[in-house]
């Protein structure tokens, strides 16, 4: 089996280098430079100049045009992997549960004993902040007002 895959391209081969030289052949005739003068080989060489330049234009458009073919397939098939590989997630429903049905269910035979877990918080003090009465506003302008409130005001600062 081998054998014959072997023959076959060989057979390929040969095939592909005959229809490259048919179509060179057909594409670019032979250079006749026999009997030529200087200033007609010159313009051999522009005309041929030309039409490489314009031939290798012609390449370098095919090949971005198949690159960017390239892209957008390696684009699209990454598309489609993520696509396949997503699944949807289920909607999940709240279940309330104790701590120990719960510790039950993920030792299973292990869990025996029940667990106070409140009982292991430690407990902490809040201090009340001392607040200071609100007095009318009015009646300390009053007072502060003149020579004797600010005299207070320095004695209280001693």
């Amino acid at each position: 089996m081998l054998n014959t895959a072997q023959e076959m391209l060989i057979v390929e081969q040969e095939e592909k280098r005959k229809e490259k030289e048919v179509t060179m052949s057909e594409r670019v005739p032979p250079l006749k430079l026999s009997g030529l003068s200087v200033q007609e080989l010159q313009d051999l060489c522009r005309d041929l100049h030309h039409k490489i330049d314009v031939i290798d234009e012609e390449r370098y458009d095919t090949e971005v045009k198949v690159s960017k073919n390239e892209k957008e397939i390696q684009e699209m098939t990454h598309k489609i992997i993520e696509l396949k590989g997503k699944m949807k997630r289920p909607t999940l429903k709240r279940v309330k549960i104790s701590a120990e049905a719960m510790l039950s269910v993920l030792l299973g035979a292990k869990h025996k004993e029940s667990i106070d877990f409140k009982a292991n918080l430690k407990t902490v003090k809040k201090e009340e902040e001392k607040k200071e009465e609100v007095t009318d506003w009015r009646k300390n302008v009053e007072a502060m007002s003149g020579m004797e409130g600010r005299k207070k005001l320095f004695d209280a600062g001693k």
